[in-house]
C-alpha cells in the first residue's frame, strides 16, 4: 500500500513543518511501520519536511524494505542511528525533531555527539496523534483481528472445566487464535480464576479452575500489525448471588460507556458514564483503572479514556470500553470490547455475547457465544 503510506508521510511532513524542523527522526517501531509499511525491530525513518524519506534498517529486513518501500531511499546498516546521524550532517540539516519519549538519555547523548551543529528538538507524540484516527484499510485489519479473537473464545469455552488450569486456558486461547490466522497474541493472555479475578492484570498460573468460580479471560489477536483486545468473564457452574450482582453491574456500566462514546465526547465524561454507575452501587473503590484506550498498531494507544484525562473522541477512532469490579479475596468481573466511534453511534468490532455465560461441566446445552 505505497500510496497509503505516502499520504501518511505527507501529513507527517506538515507536522514537521509546523514544528519548525528541517526533518524528523522517527524511531518508534509502530510509527515507522505506520509511515512506511515496514515491520521491523530495528528501523528508523529520517523524514524531511519535504521530499523523499530515508529508511534505515539492517540486513535482516533488507528484502522486505526493498519490496514494501519502493518510494523511499534505503540505507542498510547494522547500526542504524549512527548511520542516520551521518546523513543528517551530510545533508546539512539544521534542526531535526526526535521522538524524545522513546529515545533513551544514552542514545540521545550519542546522537547529539555525532550530529554537532544539528539542533535536536522534541517532536512529541505527533505520529501517535496521526495514528489515532484510522483509515478504512486499518479498520478492516482491526476488524479481522477482532473476529479471530471472538471465534477463538467461542471455540475454547466448551473446553473449560473444573481442574483445568489458568495456564492451560490461556494456552488454548493462544493456540486457537494462531490456528485462526493470528500472527501472535496481541499481549500476554490473562486468565484469572476465583480470587485471582480481583487482580486486573493477573498472570495465569497452574491454579486449577473450580466449580462455583468466575473466570476472567483478557486476550486478543494481532493480525497484520493490528491488535484486538477483549475480555470476557464466565461462571463455572451456577453463579452465586454476589457474582451475578457484580456481573450485571459491570455489564450496565459497559453499556453506559459504549453509549457515551460519541464523536466530540470528552474522554473523562465517557469514563464517568460508566464509573458513576459503579460508584453509586457502592463499588467505586473496586474500579480503579481507566475505562478504555485506543487500539491499533499498539494494543494501548491514544486516546486514553479515564478520569482526569483530557481530549475528545473523534469519528473512526477505535477504543476499548472495559469496566471492572474487583473484590479482594473473592474475585472480579471485567467485560471489554472494541468499538469504532462514529456519528451514527458506536460500531462494535467484538461481537461475542456479553451476557453472563454459565459453563456447566458435562452439559453442552448451554448456548455458545455468537460471533
Amino acid at each position: 500500500m505505497p500510496d497509503i503510506h505516502a499520504a501518511r508521510r505527507e501529513r507527517a511532513q506538515q507536522q514537521i513543518t509546523d514544528a519548525g524542523a528541517d526533518a524528523a527522526l522517527i524511531t518508534v517501531a509502530q510509527n515507522v511501520r505506520y509511515l512506511t509499511g515496514l515491520a521491523s525491530s530495528n528501523a528508523a525513518l529520517l523524514l524531511p519536511a519535504s521530499g523523499t524519506g530515508l529508511l534505515a534498517t539492517d540486513s535482516r529486513y533488507a528484502l522486505a524494505a526493498r519490496r514494501d518501500c519502493p518510494d523511499l531511499e534505503l540505507v542498510i546498516e547494522r547500526f542504524i542511528e549512527p548511520g542516520l546521524a551521518g546523513q543528517m550532517v551530510g545533508r546539512g540539516l539544521r534542526t531535526v525533531a526526535i521522538e524524545a519519549h522513546e529515545m533513551t538519555v544514552e542514545r540521545h547523548a550519542d546522537l547529539a555527539a555525532r550530529t554537532e551543529g544539528v539542533a535536536l528538538i522534541p517532536f512529541g507524540r505527533k505520529i501517535e496523534q496521526l495514528r489515532t484516527v484510522k483509515d478504512a484499510s486499518e479498520l478492516e485489519l482491526l476488524a479481522a483481528a477482532c473476529r479471530i479473537s471472538g471465534q477463538a473464545v467461542a471455540d475454547v469455552l466448551p473446553l473449560i472445566r473444573p481442574g483445568m488450569t489458568e495456564r492451560a486456558v490461556a494456552a488454548a486461547l493462544d493456540a486457537r487464535m494462531a490456528a485462526l490466522g493470528a500472527d501472535r497474541p496481541a499481549f500476554d493472555t490473562i486468565v484469572a480464576s476465583g480470587p485471582n479475578g480481583a487482580i486486573p492484570h493477573h498472570s495465569p498460573t497452574d491454579r486449577p479452575l473450580r466449580r462455583g468460580e468466575l473466570v476472567t479471560m483478557d486476550f486478543g489477536a494481532a493480525y497484520a500489525g493490528y491488535h484486538a483486545d477483549m475480555t470476557r468473564t464466565v461462571a463455572l457452574g451456577e453463579p452465586a448471588g454476589w457474582q451475578q450482582e457484580i456481573y450485571e453491574l459491570v455489564a450496565a456500566a459497559q453499556r453506559a460507556g459504549i453509549e457515551a462514546a460519541r464523536p466530540g465526547a470528552d474522554v473523562a465524561d465517557v469514563d464517568a458514564a460508566a464509573r458513576d454507575l459503579i460508584r453509586d452501587a457502592g463499588h467505586g473503590e473496586h474500579f480503579q483503572h481507566g475505562l478504555g484506550h485506543g487500539v491499533g498498531l499498539a494494543v494501548h494507544e491514544a486516546p486514553t479514556i479515564g478520569y482526569g484525562r483530557t481530549g475528545k473522541l473523534a469519528e473512526r477512532v477505535p477504543v476499548t470500553i472495559e469496566p471492572g469490579v474487583y473484590l479482594p479475596g473473592r474475585g472480579g468481573v471485567r467485560i471489554e470490547d472494541v468499538l469504532v466511534v462514529g456519528t451514527g453511534g458506536p460500531s462494535l468490532l467484538t461481537t461475542t455475547t456479553r451476557d453472563l455465560l454459565v459453563l456447566l461441566p458435562g452439559d453442552r446445552t448451554w448456548p455458545p457465544p455468537t460471533t
